[in-house]
Order: C-alpha cells, then sequence, then structure tokens
C-alpha cells in the first residue's frame, strides 16, 4: 500500500515498486522569487543561462566570494517564473541529503524528498551552491542530469524520474581557494555550461553600491577604489579580495551612522585576513581613502 499524506502519488518511469507501508509527502515547493530580484549584469551571462535553459542544459557557474553567482540564480528564477530550489553544500552532504530518504513517524514509513527530487518532480531550479565541497557519491547522482538523459534514478524508490522541461540544474563553486583535492573533476565539468563571473567593473559595482547600501555615489566611489586595491593583493599573499557583499554590508553600516572606522574593519579587514601583517597592509591601503587610523 502506498499512501500520500497530500494525494500526490510521485510521477516518473516506474522500474519496480516495494510493497511497503508508505507515507509520501511531497511538501517541498521551492522558492518562490515574489520580486524580481536587483542583478546588473557584468557580460553575456544572462543571456547564456537563458540560453541553456531554453535548450535543457546544465549551467556551472565560477567565480571569487560574493560576484554575484547567487543573485545571478534567483534573478533567472524569476524571469522563468519557476521555483527555485537552492542546497548550500558542505563535506558531510550526501546523495541521500539531495535525493530523499525514508523516516519512520508512528506505524507509518514516510519518504522525504530532497530538494533536486523535488525540484525535478516541481519543474524547478536546483542550485547546489559551492558544489565541489560535497561528498564525492553527490556528483555522481546528477551526472544523468547533465546530459541527454535527464533523469534522477532514485534506487530507494526503485524509481527513475524524468526531468521535464521546465527543470534547470546549476551549480556553482568558487575556484580561487579550492585546493587541488577539492577541486571538480574533468569529467563533470565538461558536462556543464560554464559560466564565469569575476568582479564588477568599477562604475557596475558603484552603481550595485548605490542601489543596495543607500551609500551616496561619492563614498561608494572611494569604497570600489579601496577594494580594487585591496584585491591586488591576492597576488602577494592574501587569500582572496574583498567581495562585492562586503562592500554593500561596509555601505549600509555607514548610512545607519557607524563610524568610519569601525564600519570598514568590520567589512574590509577582519572577513580578509586574521594575519598581521596583511591586516596592516589592508588598512594603509583604506588610509589612502577613509580615516581609518
Amino acid at each position: 500500500m502506498v499512501e500520500s499524506l497530500n494525494g500526490n502519488i510521485p510521477r516518473g518511469r516506474i522500474t519496480g515498486v516495494k510493497m511497503v507501508e508508505l507515507a509520501a509527502t511531497y511538501g517541498h515547493e521551492g522558492i518562490r522569487i515574489a520580486r524580481e530580484p536587483f542583478y546588473l549584469p557584468q557580460g553575456n551571462e544572462v543571456a547564456l543561462m537563458r540560453a541553456a535553459y531554453l535548450e535543457h542544459l546544465p549551467v556551472l557557474l565560477k567565480g571569487p566570494t560574493g560576484s554575484g553567482k547567487t543573485r545571478l540564480v534567483e534573478y533567472m528564477a524569476f524571469q522563468f517564473g519557476r521555483p527555485l530550489f537552492p542546497v548550500g553544500c558542505h563535506e558531510d552532504l550526501s546523495a541521500s541529503d539531495l535525493i530523499g530518504r525514508y523516516l519512520i513517524k508512528g506505524d507509518s514509513v514516510i519518504w522525504i524528498n530532497g530538494p533536486v527530487l523535488a525540484a525535478v518532480q516541481k519543474g524547478g531550479i536546483a542550485y547546489l551552491d559551492e558544489a565541489v565541497e560535497a561528498r564525492k557519491d553527490v556528483t555522481v547522482v546528477i551526472h544523468s542530469l547533465t546530459d541527454h538523459r535527464r533523469y534522477l534514478a532514485v534506487d530507494k524508490l526503485n524509481e527513475t524520474f524524468d526531468a521535464p522541461p521546465e527543470f534547470m540544474l546549476v551549480i556553482s563553486y568558487n575556484p580561487h581557494y579550492q585546493s587541488v583535492l577539492k577541486e571538480l573533476k574533468p569529467s563533470t565539468r565538461q558536462r556543464f555550461v560554464a559560466v564565469e563571473l569575476g568582479w564588477p567593473p568599477p562604475g557596475l559595482e558603484q552603481t550595485i553600491l548605490e542601489h543596495e547600501s543607500g551609500v551616496d555615489a561619492a563614498t561608494a566611489r572611494l569604497l570600489v577604489e579601496a577594494a580594487g586595491k585591496i584585491r591586488n593583493l591576492v597576488t602577494q599573499g592574501l587569500e582572496e579580495g574583498v567581495s562585492t557583499r562586503e562592500l554593500v554590508y561596509a555601505g549600509k553600516l555607514l548610512v545607519k551612522g557607524v563610524p568610519v572606522r569601525d564600519a570598514l574593519f568590520s567589512t574590509m579587514v577582519e572577513p580578509l585576513t586574521s594575519e598581521p601583517d596583511m591586516k596592516q597592509s589592508i588598512i594603509e591601503l583604506l588610509a589612502n581613502y577613509f580615516r581609518v587610523r
């Protein structure tokens, strides 16, 4: 007997059904983006993602932290009118976390959908953020969704689910700080349309800061110029440059009246490094634009 808690029996290509007392829940509806997210394209990434969606191709977003990868996915989900199923990947994330698992509830065995299976069923966008951080079995599971097959095999249900035309798979990762052991395999990378994001050009980044934080144009320009200098320290040992996100945070703190030194130290110094000499280098750069000493 298969019982559904909301009356929906899973649809897929049946390869076998184990007769168990099963209560199936399919309550994961994803996130509906109600308002259009603010996003200014750096280049042709919007056109690339739109073409990939129409051709049912998976997308790999590459770029540094805070460069707009997640915002781009949210923007495209709104444009396509599809629910978004985001997953923040980590080293303990397993294939079962993405597909689903059985849980015991009272006298029933309940199947709980994972976000990827839910996205396949709902025709949504499955977004795996920092996919390289997940366990190796995760990438194996999604392989069948990244080529002409476009299906998800769920061994625990003895069932295969075909992805509808509306489904899209997007993964992202930051190639700048990944170790060799955590790099995506070429066999995985070459299954995707790759879209690379970097730091926005200065004029574009200033516009973003003004819109997102409410800071005035002059201060936004100084923040962007200082960020450019700090990012150059990557060649001198800084792990990663200050992100656009941190600049927005700095602007918001300044707008709220937080002292300049406190606002900039908490967003453009402390999050970047714990190394005293590198901190001092950043402070010296900031001192060319703001009173931080």
